[in-house]
């Protein structure tokens, strides 16, 4: 049975995000679009809950062993497989729901799908890639399924994501400049925080922060800066005091 899209029965601090995920244009959202031929088609699975600390999110960060992204926070998922079905079609969440399972643990059956983002393009990889989100209405245990592939599962909650305190910019040793967060002990950056950072600004869930504050990290630097809270703490210090 393909999974569904049920839009109503969210809690009311969820509503905004659904309603902003189905009028936001995807310029809206990133300047990497999806071009007219061409592409890997993936999906990622945005998933909602109510945490300890209230609502959250639940990310995921990538094995450090990994060819690619090693160590780099991000939502589950992944490329579509055949069986996911039609890319322009039900493929999407399949893929994301799927692909959370093998990566957490995560029941499906559990999460309610209320809406998918336009699809956005990660030229370096030639993902295209549609953000799923859903709302966990009845939690299920995670933790890494494959350490090879999975460091680690963490949920943050919404009020650090929008505390301003935990948010810069970040300038990547490419030249690309975006959203990052410190929070859960982590630096969250690249399509995943971009992603985050496009949902709090369009559902009015984003509070002012102080977009001039900037980080510079080299590869080196970017690696080091997972996992430690102390390290992330710091170099949002560094940047706000501008050094």
């Amino acid at each position: 049975m393909s999974p569904r899209v049920e839009r109503e029965g969210l809690p009311a601090w969820l509503e905004p995000v659904r309603d902003a995920a189905e009028t936001v244009r995807p310029e809206q959202l990133s300047r990497f679009l999806p071009p007219a031929e061409g592409g890997r088609p993936s999906a990622v699975l945005m998933l909602f809950g109510e945490g300890p600390a209230g609502p959250d999110l639940l990310l995921i960060e990538r094995a450090r062993s990994l060819r690619s992204h090693a160590g780099q926070s991000s939502f589950p998922g992944g490329a579509l497989d055949p069986e996911d079905g039609d890319p322009h079609g039900a493929g999407p969440v399949a893929a994301a729901l799927r692909e959370a399972w093998e990566e957490t643990g995560l029941d499906p059956s559990g999460v309610q799908v209320f809406a998918a983002l336009p699809a956005l393009y990660i030229p370096v990889s030639s993902f295209v890639v549609t953000p799923v989100l859903g709302w966990w209405r009845r939690e299920s245990p995670v933790a890494p399924v494959d350490q090879a592939e999975t460091g680690a599962v963490f949920r943050v909650p919404i009020a650090d994501l929008v505390d301003p305190a935990n948010r810069a910019r970040l300038k990547h040793p490419s030249g690309h400049t975006g959203p990052a967060f410190a929070v859960a002990g982590r630096l969250v950056w690249g399509f995943t925080a971009g992603v985050i950072d496009r949902v709090l600004h369009h559902s009015g869930l984003e509070r002012p922060w102080d977009t001039s504050r900037t980080l510079s990290l080299s590869d080196e630097a970017i690696d080091l800066v997972q996992g430690s809270r102390a390290r992330s703490s710091a170099l949002l210090r560094d940047a706000a005091a501008g050094t």
